[in-house]
């Protein structure tokens, strides 16, 4: 395909003559999208529950691979219909009713593109400090938003082409910067960290990394699988899917926790300010390689949400094109971005709390997703033409009551250290489990998963 081409296709089924390419090359959109030094702050975050070095290494490294084993399979949906996830979900949902998931998947994928673009402003503009000292920090900080947000926009307006030639180069250049700076760090780096939690830090150690990574990636699995041929190897491409978006990043956490257990002072920095915090430690000759690391990691994110967000849009029923549905989500991620980098004061307890909650109705989706796809399975396409039209049934009754309960019992389930999202989340917990290791542990996310598939195939008798 043509990388510096438009993309047309939309929601539309991608025909078997458009269809190119090996289940392998999913490896790299994947791997080039969760391949930023943020991932070193999660590390930092999964310790912080109470767990030493190799029990934060295990339980974040389960994690990652259990829920992008769920983004793998969806994933599997894509090869065999030609279509993105959300049209997809009219199977579980109902034409009308899927705007619901829809809608929520939007939300998602605009707030991670948001963050993602916020922290590479972010990290550009302390670097810029350390290179220009006299440059004003706000002036930084808007050129980098600017910069970072006009090649965002830009690669989502080409499209799929462009993505996986874009993503397979960034992460040629990410892993071979990446190498040279965590050599830089190995003095900084230790096993010396006690456990003091009990099972549920192991449990919460588990679900948070998985709502750090996978769970957030859910509702785009299919997006970058459609183009490939029909008769792929289901097997292959939930593989490959599932290596390309949990093996780097589980690089990343491990050197998260042994820069715990190493310098605790600068991980707690690096927690709150991953990319300032980390180029503080480096030589200045580093510090520009180190910047293009940096931001190039969270914009390969931020270019994958930004297409899958304007496809959530066209699913929406929208009457738009693809790639003006990419300008109007940039605009609004432009907006959140200003909001976070020069109005807010409280980044990432909000930021923590919406992982949480986006989190559990992910869950919840993606489990009720795939038992409708399983119950399809009948080794032809999973797809059925009459799911783009309005004519298609509007409405899948067990499918959103399956969704809303599941969710509601989930966000019932977790606790928030933002007071304001305290208010709304936790209300079938008491202030004991709240404070203890139930409650650290946010149990709702996995209680989420499992109650939404059960719910469907209790409520939704199998096709005949």
């Amino acid at each position: 395909m043509d990388t510096m081409a438009v993309e047309q296709n939309g929601i539309n089924a991608v025909t078997l003559e458009e269809r190119h390419g090996r289940p392998r090359d999913l490896f790299w959109p994947w791997a080039g999208s969760n391949l930023s030094l943020f991932g070193v702050a999660f590390g930092v975050y999964i310790v912080g529950l109470g767990l030493g070095v190799f029990p934060a290494i295990i339980t974040g490294t389960l994690g990652y691979l259990l829920s992008f084993g769920l983004v793998g399979l969806v994933a599997i949906g894509g090869t065999r219909s030609g279509v993105p996830t959300m049209t997809l979900g009219r199977a579980a949902f109902g034409y009308q009713g899927n705007k619901l998931p829809a809608v929520l998947s939007y939300v998602s994928n605009v707030g991670w593109e948001t963050v993602l673009v916020t922290l590479s402003a972010q990290g550009g503009a302390a670097i810029l400090g350390r290179l220009a000292p006299g440059l004003n920090p706000t002036v930084a900080t808007a050129v980098c938003f600017a910069v970072a947000a006009l090649v965002v926009v830009a690669v989502g307006v080409f499209g799929h082409a462009m993505i996986m030639a874009v993503q397979r180069y960034l992460t040629y250049a990410f892993v071979a910067l990446t190498v040279v700076y965590m050599a830089l760090m190995v003095p900084k780096l230790g096993t010396s960290l006690p456990t003091t939690g009990g099972p549920g830090a192991w449990v919460g150690g588990i679900i948070f990394a998985m709502t750090l990574l996978g769970l957030g990636w859910v509702n785009c699995g299919a997006d970058y699988s459609r183009y490939l041929p029909a008769d792929s190897k289901p097997g292959s491409v939930a593989l490959w899917t599932t290596l390309g978006g949990a093996l780097p990043p589980t690089v990343l956490l491990v050197f998260g926790v042994l820069l715990a257990g190493g310098d605790p002072k600068l991980a707690g920095e690096a927690a709150a300010d991953p990319v300032g915090a980390l180029a503080g430690a480096l030589p200045t000759w580093f510090l520009l390689p180190y910047l293009l690391t940096a931001i190039g990691g969270f914009l390969a994110g931020a270019i994958m949400d930004i297409y899958s967000s304007g496809l959530s849009m066209l699913a929406l029923g929208v009457p738009i094109r693809r790639h003006y549905a990419v300008l109007v989500d940039g605009v609004l991620m432009v907006l959140g971005g200003y909001y976070l980098l020069f109005v807010s004061d409280s980044f990432f307890g909000t930021f923590q709390a919406f992982l949480a909650i986006i989190g559990v109705v992910m869950a919840a989706w993606v489990a009720i997703f795939l038992v409708d796809m399983w119950r399809q399975r009948d080794g032809g396409r999973l797809y059925d033409e009459s799911l783009l039209r309005a004519g298609a049934p509007a409405f899948n009754w067990p499918g959103l009551i399956s969704l809303v309960v599941a969710s509601v019992v989930g966000i019932g389930l977790i606790t928030s250290t933002d007071p304001n999202i305290a208010k709304v989340v936790g209300f079938l917990m008491s202030d004991s489990m709240k404070q203890g290791t139930f409650g650290a542990a946010n149990i709702g996310v996995i209680v989420a998963l499992v109650l939404g598939g059960l719910l469907y195939l209790v409520l939704k008798p199998r096709r005949r």
